[in-house]
């Protein structure tokens, strides 16, 4: 006999928790005119054979209100490490100084602010789709309980809209942090 429904959904829920977190790491990243590391959170810098998060390869700090800093640990990435923030669509112009790379943060024009709700607008559609891959792994687990007929088709609609019902609360989630973020980003 399968998992009951409730392990199942308990399963989903913290896989679908995972990515709902995940989001929330990359809008705490989209700082609107003021330093902070976590703006360099979502960054991932081609390195060592593969593409690894920015505070893999160097330590951030705020040196001062408007100005983020990284100490690349090794000399030969410091060009990557440019590269990686100036690609991340952060708006964010980096200058290296030996194995220290400098990035100013800009001050926020209007393009500036749509930039970055544009940016927010992304990390919420890469969430939506963690949250639909999630549902996606639910159902095809389901089909396959119906196919073993370890559960019947009365079951298996049952399951599917609970499987749903998860799913469009958490798109809902995703939706509200987006909104968030944009009031955020068009306040300051």
């Amino acid at each position: 006999m399968p998992a009951e429904l409730n392990d199942l959904l308990d399963d989903l829920t913290r896989r679908m928790d995972g990515a709902i977190e995940s989001l929330r790491r990359d809008l705490s990243g989209l700082r609107s005119g003021r330093a902070s590391p976590n703006l360099l959170e979502p960054v991932r810098v081609e390195a060592y054979g593969g593409e690894v998060p920015l505070s893999q390869v160097g330590s951030i700090a705020v040196p001062e209100a408007r100005m983020l800093t990284v100490s690349v640990w090794d000399r030969g990435l410091v060009g990557a490490v440019e590269r990686a923030i100036r690609d991340a669509g952060l708006g964010l112009n980096p200058a290296s100084d030996g194995q220290m790379v400098r990035v100013p943060i800009p001050q926020l024009t209007e393009e500036r602010r749509n930039e970055l709700a544009r940016a927010a607008g992304r990390y919420a559609e890469n969430g939506k789709i963690a949250v639909r891959n999630v549902r996606r792994d639910g159902m095809d687990q389901i089909k396959t309980f119906e196919k073993k007929s370890e559960i019947s088709q009365d079951d298996m609609k049952t399951w599917s809209d609970g499987v749903q019902k998860l799913t469009d609360q958490y798109v809902k989630k995703v939706d509200d942090m987006l909104a968030d973020k944009e009031r955020e980003i068009k306040q300051v």
